[in-house]
């Protein structure tokens, strides 16, 4: 037996000693390697043509010799550049004496954003010349040689964040755009959280990484999906709006523990915080009951979460759906100011009002107000008229405004109809002080959530004339919990849909409703909110095939045929399970304080869902229809376009 051999062997014995313990060996190998990684600084400088960054030289490197390769920030007079790269900015001093005459002569001419690569010694900075606002501004480096990599072209904007650009702009020349140090650090961020997350996931509590397909076929109800053709004749896949099914399917098959970044699709217009094509941290469980998976995302983004912006506090807080539509009027509250809404139905029934008297008589007819603090201080008669257009565009609903005088006596034409007794029982109800404005809506209970728009706008207002009521940099997490299972459909509201999706379970107490009055029975569905925005929504899942069969056929009026798969997966031993998807565009967002989630995607559509950088999407010849059996029927003004 040869000495290689007699290793081979050897090793094999190990590995298979190594599977019978479970693998400690290896266990114990990663968990090294991965304690090992995090007293070890990353190492931008391996395997590329320089020895430091731009942004990390300071005093200590006084003396040596480096090479740097970055952007050209701006120049003076040939006397020195700025050069700067993802990290920060160095400035480099070139050289006047003749000998060095052909180096200045091309920096010189080397266009601002020419990228170029120099070689030099590191100084100090002159008595004087020092900038404490630039972490290497106590430096700088004296340029040897300098090559330009490549030179560049005059821009449609300048690298600079203090340059204002129009987002379409942005967009159309993203790959500018992206050289911005803001977009470098909220892409940073992302790509740090995300990889905590994956520690965490993977590394601490054995969950395993499983990629799902992207062509998938149609899913019952939810969001419209993108339609993909195949080369059999009207067949078609679909893009999916999560790998939902996918991660139930693995539970069935026995992984226990699934995670994913996962890339989703819908079809439906951009907002601030949504897209077409977005990506959710996926995950899901086997034996789980709802607060075990609070508990596991609550550890997930206390480990992930950056340094900076502080430390988290769990367990987060919880309210039902029915507490937060009551005091806030919408399920996703942000709580990081008051302004709840109050019901005071009781206290004006006996008000001669039409308005009043038509909302106290209709069955969940109710009379609900909001006080906004200091409202008659900050708020100006057009703010008012504003409010109460958006109430009536909006939500078809009147609202009324009442303002309490320093005197005590409350200014507003339905003072007249309510007694001294009423007024102060308001006054006290609502906790109103002197300067607040009362603002007041009556109709069905459904229709009140329009003073939870007007909270928002009151708050949007206040902040416009200077009243802070968000702290920015305050991260308050939410957990909604018990909503409805059923809602009645917009469209027909004698017939139900899903409140969450139809794999949903029922509240175990409400189990028996599901049969008789499923618009009664609450779900086991979970919403996770930060600062007023939903992030993740999760649910424990029906894993009963003919529980599921039931709420697909009889309830949605769906046809269990598109799920038969599911439906045969679920009578072949499927497991409790539940899980969780937490929506990483719009949760790095709003740890990053940007306005749009655009701001934290490195190629994101536009609110068309348009790609404007490559004219995505773009039109197709009929001959590359064809394979897919399929023919565009133009409008008549753009066929004739076409012909011409």
């Amino acid at each position: 037996m040869s000495f290689r051999h007699g290793l081979q062997l050897l090793y094999s014995q190990l590995s298979l000693f190594s599977r019978e313990l479970n693998r400690p060996c290896c266990r114990y190998v990663s968990n090294s390697l991965s304690l090992s990684s995090e007293k070890r600084a990353s190492d931008f400088n391996s395997f590329v043509a320089r020895t430091s960054t731009c942004g990390e030289l300071r005093s200590a490197h006084v003396g040596q010799e480096v090479t740097l390769c970055g952007w050209i920030q701006y120049q003076r007079q040939g006397l020195f550049l700025v050069l700067r790269d993802f990290q920060g900015l160095t400035q480099i001093i070139i050289p006047q004496d003749e000998a060095h005459s052909h180096l200045k002569k091309v920096l010189y001419d080397a266009p601002v954003e020419s990228v170029v690569r120099v070689t030099g010694t590191v100084a100090s900075r002159p008595p004087g010349q020092k900038n404490p606002k630039m972490p290497t501004g106590d430096i700088e480096v004296k340029v040897k040689t300098a090559e330009v990599l490549n030179s560049c072209k005059k821009l449609p904007f300048e690298i600079k964040d203090f340059i204002k650009k129009s987002e379409a702009l942005r967009m159309q020349y993203r790959y500018l755009d992206l050289r911005s140090s803001q977009m470098q650090h909220n892409l940073r961020l992302r790509s740090q959280m995300v990889m905590r997350m994956r520690e965490y996931l993977c590394n601490l509590h054995g969950f395993v990484d499983v990629e799902t397909p992207t062509l998938f076929k149609r899913t019952p109800g939810g969001a419209k999906e993108f339609v993909v053709p195949s080369r059999e004749p009207g067949r078609f896949y679909c893009l999916p709006q999560s790998p939902q099914q996918f991660k139930q399917l693995l539970m069935v098959g026995g992984l226990d523990r699934y995670f994913q970044v996962a890339r989703c699709y819908r079809d439906e217009g951009s907002k601030p915080d949504r897209q077409p094509e977005f990506t959710q941290i996926d995950i899901e469980m086997s034996f789980v009951d709802q607060t075990g998976i609070q508990r596991l995302i609550e550890g997930l983004l206390q480990y992930s979460w950056p340094k900076e912006r502080g430390p988290l506090t769990t367990p987060f807080p919880s309210m039902s759906y029915a507490e937060a539509v009551a005091e806030y009027g919408t399920d996703k509250p942000d709580t990081r100011f008051g302004m709840k809404i109050i019901d005071i139905t009781d206290m004006f029934r006996s008000v001669e009002i039409a308005f009043v008297q038509n909302a106290v008589n209709k069955p969940q007819g109710t009379i609900k107000a909001i006080c906004v603090s200091q409202g008659a201080r900050y708020l100006q008669n057009k703010d008012f008229e504003s409010l109460k257009e958006s109430a009536k565009s909006q939500f078809n609903q009147e609202v009324l405004h009442l303002i309490l005088k320093p005197g005590g006596s409350l200014k507003s034409p339905l003072s007249k109809f309510l007694s001294e007794e009423q007024q102060s029982e308001l006054i006290q109800a609502l906790k109103v002080q002197a300067d607040d404005v009362v603002l007041l809506a009556a109709g069905e209970h459904e229709k009140c959530s329009v003073l939870g728009n007007l909270r928002l706008e009151s708050a949007n207002l206040l902040e416009l004339r200077g009243q802070l009521l968000r702290d920015p940099t305050a991260f308050h997490f939410l957990w909604v919990v018990d909503f409805p299972l059923f809602l009645p459909k917009e469209e027909n509201t004698a017939e139900l849909e899903s409140a969450h999706h139809p794999f949903t379970a029922p509240h175990p107490s409400d189990t028996n409703l599901l049969y008789s009055e499923p618009a009664k029975v609450r779900s086991q569905h979970y919403d996770l909110v930060l600062n007023g925005s939903e992030i993740g929504g999760g649910s424990i899942r029906i894993h009963n095939a003919e529980q599921q069969r039931f709420v697909l056929e009889s309830v949605l009026k769906e046809d269990p045929e598109l799920l038969s798969h599911l439906l045969e997966a679920l009578e072949c031993g499927a497991p409790p399970h539940g899980g969780i998807a937490l929506g990483l565009d719009r949760l790095i967002c709003l740890v990053c304080g940007a306005p749009s989630i655009r701001d934290v995607i490195a190629f994101p559509k536009s609110f068309k869902g348009q790609d404007l950088m490559s004219n995505a999407p773009d039109y197709i010849t009929p001959e590359e229809l064809e394979p897919y059996h399929i023919q565009v029927a133009w409008p008549a003004a753009e066929a004739e376009a076409n012909k011409n």
